[in-house]
């Protein structure tokens, strides 16, 4: 089977971070609030604790690959909602986006 993430990760990381856009983004934090406890600036301080960031922003060498993992593991995250956190950190959005 075909998978589009292994053929070209950057144009697949692009269109998830497109649908998210979409999509009401403060529901998707708020979804992910009610499911792992966290908010948005929560989850801030922890990527800072785990060293993905660095002045607020996500460090150039973490790849969205390694945040996926991290919230799937550490809280059961799904795809799309790791992305979220993923474009909060990057500073793709903000925790007034849309």
């Amino acid at each position: 089977m075909h998978n589009p993430q292994q053929s070209n990760p950057n144009k697949f990381i692009y269109l998830q971070l497109i649908n998210i856009i979409n999509m009401s983004f403060q529901a998707y934090l708020e979804n992910i609030r009610l499911k792992t406890g966290n908010d948005a600036a929560a989850f801030r301080k922890l990527a800072e604790e785990k060293g993905f960031t660095q002045n607020g922003l996500l460090k150039p060498e973490i790849k969205a690959g390694t945040i996926v993992e991290w919230l799937k593991k550490d809280y059961d995250l799904g795809y799309g909602h790791s992305m979220a956190i993923y474009a909060l950190l990057k500073g793709i959005k903000n925790e007034n986006s849309n």
